[in-house]
């Protein structure tokens, strides 16, 4: 810049602060964010991603099975995260077929923690109401993916709504004789989705992976994480969109580094081969993809690195 002195510049500093602070009236920190919903377009669809919150996890030393604490923080470091705390976002996505309206997952319904249950709201300020939902695709039956079904008291949340998952979902969690055998966090998931399923059974459908289910929306096995957990294809016109759901959870950590093993992976071996293959898939194709942990607007692209892949999230853009 012509006739630019920095000594000159900072020597009036002071009197260019101080005159703007007083010319400007002292204002109270907000206390909310901005409403979590955001619209794409894949093809002749339109896409609203619905935030729900977050969930701050402690880490603990045998988080991943196969890699220690230090190489976990290290992995938050390089992402710019603090250590010893996994954020886990949560993130449903509702596709407008034009005809349809399909919401794949439900969120948590703010049972889970204080700092998640907002997919409700975020679904009222995208103009749309609970009782306008045609068809809801279950990824898998993990409370964060089902407890949106239903209130705090039980009160079913969507009153129209086609239930829609996966057969090999349905039989594992609602088969009574693993209950018994079922223990921790495990057992207590089995009774969660007899809480939430109990009295909905007549009006959920099953189906099988490898076809379509809702109108552009097909269903991919997708085990390892739970025994019939699903990926989703959504298609429109010449554009295709990966629904991944929990098959990579926090990208800094499982899209850097698939071959990892977290503890809440049922199967380790088999969530690393599915990982791997979703992930391979999507970079190989370019293909937008959805994670419902990742980072609002939970959206981006696959890129291939030396080792693993990058998560390169989608730009804000006008509708």
């Amino acid at each position: 810049m012509a006739g630019f002195n920095r000594r000159s510049f900072l020597a009036a500093a002071p009197f260019i602060f101080t005159a703007t602070a007083l010319a400007r009236a002292a204002a109270p920190a907000a206390k909310t964010q901005t409403p979590g919903t955001y619209r794409f377009r894949l093809g002749d669809y339109q896409l609203t991603a619905l935030y729900d919150g977050i969930w701050r996890l402690p880490i603990e030393d045998n988080f991943i099975r196969n890699a220690g604490k230090a190489d976990v923080n290290a992995a938050l470091a390089a992402g710019f995260l603090p250590p010893d705390v996994l954020p886990v976002s949560f993130t449903a996505l509702l596709v407008n077929t034009g005809r349809k309206l399909v919401l794949i997952d439900t969120g948590t319904a703010g049972q889970i923690t204080d700092s998640a249950g907002t997919l409700t709201a975020n679904l009222a300020t995208a103009g749309i109401k609970p009782a306008q939902i045609d068809t809801i695709l279950i990824s898998h039956f993990h409370p964060d993916h089902i407890n949106g079904l239903k209130t705090k008291d039980g009160g079913k949340v969507f009153a129209n709504a086609e239930i829609m998952v996966p057969q090999v979902e349905w039989d594992f969690w609602m088969d009574e004789s693993r209950i018994e055998t079922a223990e921790g966090v495990v057992k207590k998931y089995f009774l969660n989705a007899r809480r939430i399923f109990r009295d909905l059974a007549r009006e959920v459908h099953r189906f099988q992976p490898g076809r379509e289910i809702a109108p552009g929306i097909s269903a991919i096995a997708a085990p390892g994480h739970t025994p019939g957990h699903v990926a989703f294809t959504v298609s429109s016109g010449n554009q295709t969109m990966l629904v991944i759901g929990d098959a990579a959870r926090n990208p800094e950590l499982f899209v850097r580094h698939p071959a990892w093993q977290p503890s809440f992976d049922m199967d380790g071996p088999l969530a690393v081969a599915t990982r791997q293959s979703l992930l391979q898939k999507a970079a190989a194709d370019k293909l937008l993809v959805h994670g419902y942990h990742f980072p609002f607007p939970a959206t981006g692209h696959i890129a291939a690195r030396a080792e693993g892949y990058e998560l390169v999230p989608v730009l804000w853009q006008p509708l």
